[in-house]
């Protein structure tokens, strides 16, 4: 099996949807050129994130609508595989999906996931919290499992991943300054325990109300971290090892796990805030 070149692009967010797709262009060109594979956006980095509710749905689209179709056409045009987000449309109306899209080099949708976990009161006024977790796909010999942002930070999430077989998972996110502790410890955390690959690619720069730490970071499935980012805009390539994913599962403590003793997980605590 192929290793995989993943590319990680760390950007501030465009002022339009149509600026960002020109930005995303530009850069899956570069990625391409310098080897990747595969390109791994921002959180919503087609539509900006806090740019508040009303915004939101103005430029929500579907799935399969003309934003999307865009971003595919690079995919296609550049012969590289993305990760994008964009707000997507609620089929009920309701406020719209943080979105994650992935695209094969043909333009070929491979993913689609809707942010699970909303995080704070801009989440939960913007947007909808998806109902379906994280569905792994395959690509080029790879299972992958997409999450967003803070879904990241509960410790299902990715371990229900890694229960589908997952090799690594990808994580468009917007993590703010002053929640360092994410790229810095829980990466490197939830790809340890999980004996996955994680990668987490951050936004930078300010928009409106909210400055973003960067930092974006990819960690093996010992929880090395490969390549970590500084605070600023960035485009870096790294190599996901099939050698060293064998490595680690050699010692997977999956198999050690007592799921019968589990049930209390799957019940809401007493204490349901913090």
């Amino acid at each position: 099996m192929n290793d995989l070149n993943l590319a990680i692009w760390q950007t501030a967010y465009a002022a339009t949807p149509a600026a960002a797709l020109q930005g995303l262009d530009a850069t899956a060109a570069q990625a391409r050129a310098a080897g990747a594979d595969l390109l791994l956006c921002p959180e919503m980095s087609l539509t900006g994130y806090a740019i508040g509710a009303d915004a939101v749905r103005r430029v929500a689209e579907a799935v399969d609508g003309p934003l999307a179709q865009a971003a595919a056409a690079v995919a296609r045009r550049h012969g590289l595989a993305l990760v994008v987000g964009m707000a997507e449309t609620h089929p009920d109306g309701q406020k719209p999906y943080n979105t994650a899209l992935a695209f094969g080099p043909d333009g070929a949708r491979l993913g689609h996931y809707r942010k699970t976990h909303l995080f704070g009161e801009r989440d939960r006024a913007q947007f909808s919290a998806g109902d379906v977790a994280s569905q792994v796909f395959d690509w080029r010999g790879w299972r992958l499992g997409l999450l967003i942002c803070y879904d990241v930070e509960f410790p299902e999430t990715v371990r229900l991943l890694a229960l589908q077989g997952v090799d690594a998972v990808l994580v468009p996110t917007a993590n703010m300054t002053g929640f360092d502790e994410v790229p810095h410890r829980l990466v490197s955390a939830r790809a340890c325990e999980n004996r996955v690959m994680l990668a987490y690619a951050n936004a930078c720069g300010v928009e409106g109300p909210l400055s973003y730490g960067g930092l974006s970071t990819v960690a093996d499935a010992s929880g090395a971290v490969l390549r970590q980012a500084h605070r600023g805009e960035d485009l870096f390539t790294v190599g996901l090892s099939r050698t060293s994913l064998e490595q680690a599962r050699r010692h997977d403590p999956l198999a050690d796990r007592r799921p019968d003793l589990y049930q209390p997980l799957s019940l809401r605590p007493g204490i349901t805030s913090r």
